[in-house]
């Protein structure tokens, strides 16, 4: 809409999650605008240029008080002297967001209160006087330390607010344990591997200590996950030239049908459609002997059984259960 309504402009939309942006270019060219750029950014941290007019956010609810802080305040580093920051949050965030902007050195221009939102502007004299440092970096998204444990297998991570397995594991991944350890007692290489959905990086840290692959690749929509299993898979002795990280909704579409194995927990909100078709991009990257280690509830399991049989994608050499998640 701001793109719209004023073609001088040049409009910047950023999103964590891949999938939201993949739909912000398909919607802009639908509507013919070219004033815009859409790309994946974790808050502020991938913003390409400063010295906006305008910043607007609403507000995500359940990020907690660290990341609302910097969502709010580090708005001084991005805008031009003179800019607007305008945010919109649930009536449970109002107090916490007033709280916030009532500091010194900010100019309250608008409170707004709706009977489902609040509405806030507001501005920094000393807007662009100093630039903003990496928001993950400094650990404003970090929730606290786990060991992961598993026969035998221990490990440390460090976990992240809004992605799950922040405590304990999952019984997806502790089927997705056990189904790697079986492959790390037999006599294949294991050169190339891809983990997607990695979420905090349990499966990916489980999978570089139990098979070593030359490269290990991570695949995640949500780029806080992405970030979060990129920086445990190093922290875990993963070297930086053996890993790389991919910000997409579903897997590579052009990649080389290379890897010996790809291993993911589907996510259950993205439907049969999704899933189906993420079966079709795996089974497009792995070479004529790589293996699918795919977790997920019974129900989509199930469903997925069937259509992989129907589709000729894959001979499925095993099924495994864990209460009502399944392999």
């Amino acid at each position: 809409a701001l793109a719209a309504a004023g073609p001088e402009r040049m409009v910047h939309l950023v999103d964590r999650d891949a999938l939201a942006v993949d739909y912000t270019r398909r919607n802009a060219a639908q509507n013919g605008l070219s004033n815009l750029s859409a790309y994946g950014s974790l808050g502020y941290d991938d913003v390409t240029e400063r010295g906006f007019d305008l910043i607007l956010s609403n507000i995500p609810g359940k990020a907690g008080r660290p990341a609302i802080t910097t969502f709010l305040l580090d708005a001084r580093h991005m805008l031009r002297p003179g800019g607007v920051a305008a945010v919109v949050v649930v009536p449970p965030l109002a107090q916490i967001v007033a709280e916030l902007l009532e500091q010194p050195g900010i100019e309250m221009l608008l409170r707004e209160n709706g009977s489902e939102h609040v509405v806030f502007h507001y501005r920094f004299p000393d807007a662009g006087s100093s630039n903003a440092g990496n928001a993950f970096a400094q650990g404003v998204y970090d929730r606290g330390k786990m060991t992961a444990a598993y026969r035998g297998l221990r490990f440390d991570m460090q976990t992240v607010r809004g992605v799950p397995e922040f405590d304990s594991l999952s019984h997806q991944s502790q089927l997705l344990f056990a189904a790697l350890e079986k492959i790390g007692g037999a006599k294949k290489r294991i050169r190339r591997a891809l983990v997607f959905n990695p979420g905090q990086g349990h499966v990916a840290v489980a999978l570089w200590k139990r098979l070593f692959p030359e490269e290990l690749t991570l695949v995640d929509r949500d780029l806080l996950s992405l970030r979060a299993a990129e920086r445990n898979l190093l922290g875990n002795g993963c070297p930086v030239q053996a890993s790389a990280g991919l910000h997409l909704a579903g897997l590579p579409h052009n990649g080389e049908a290379a890897f010996d194995l790809i291993v993911g927990i589907l996510r259950e909100g993205e439907g049969p459609q999704a899933h189906y078709a993420l079966m079709q991009q795996a089974a497009n990257l792995l070479n004529t002997e790589g293996e699918l280690l795919v977790a997920a509830s019974s129900t989509t399991i199930t469903r997925l059984d069937k259509q992989i049989k129907q589709g000729k994608l894959f001979t499925i050499r095993q099924r495994k259960r864990n209460r009502a998640k399944r392999l």
